[in-house]
């Protein structure tokens, strides 16, 4: 891979990942109800789900996915699940101070690893788009272990940047009904954004 390839797949990547997601939103929700607290689990949860997905999928699962109509179902309908259940979850939040107990360490981190993980839509994306920026003629793990470290170090930094930007506005929805209509927005969209995973077809 050179120079050049390896730069066009960082600006490829940081474009991508500067459109928030469900993953963002789920950062951005949890960081300004949990602040600084939740900021580090939530950043290594994207980095270890990132890093789970790109790896299956060079390593061949999403090749499977596409030639499974099963395994790309089951995938699909978990994450959609899971996105629908965080969406309610938010929905119906408390918003008085003190009334929810706060956003544990090991929730954060479970939470923001299974949305980025459990994604299709992310693992075929890499499918597609990482052999892109790769050298035919060069050997293949090398450069495999370059962009997926290049990605994993991006999407870290970016949810590190989202996340560090909702604690400092966190002061601003402490108000019980800027709190409810954030809740309600945001739970709205992942549900929206679960329900579009789970009506997603296979390419």
């Amino acid at each position: 891979m050179t120079l050049d390839a390896w730069l066009a797949f960082l600006a490829a990547t940081a474009v991508m990942l500067a459109i928030p997601g469900p993953t963002i939103l789920l950062v951005i929700g949890q960081s300004l109800g949990a602040g600084r607290r939740a900021a580090l689990p939530l950043v290594a949860g994207v980095a270890l789900g990132d890093l789970t997905a790109m790896t299956l999928s060079l390593a061949g699962l999403g090749a499977l996915m596409a030639a499974s109509a099963t395994l790309f179902t089951m995938l699909k309908f978990a994450g959609a699940a899971y996105l629908v259940w965080l969406g309610l979850k938010l929905w119906r939040a408390p918003v008085e101070e003190g009334a929810m107990p706060p956003v544990t360490a090991r929730r954060a981190f479970r939470d923001a690893y299974v949305v980025t993980a459990l994604n299709p839509k992310s693992i075929a994306f890499f499918v597609a788009f990482v052999p892109l920026f790769v050298d035919a003629t060069a050997p293949f793990l090398p450069q495999a272990v370059v962009l997926v470290a290049s990605f994993v170090t991006l999407a870290a930094l970016n949810a590190g940047l989202y996340a560090l930007l909702a604690v400092r506005l966190s002061g601003a929805v402490r108000r019980p009904g800027v709190r409810r209509a954030f809740n309600r927005g945001g739970g709205a969209v992942l549900i929206g954004a679960g329900l579009a995973t789970a009506a997603m077809r296979r390419a």
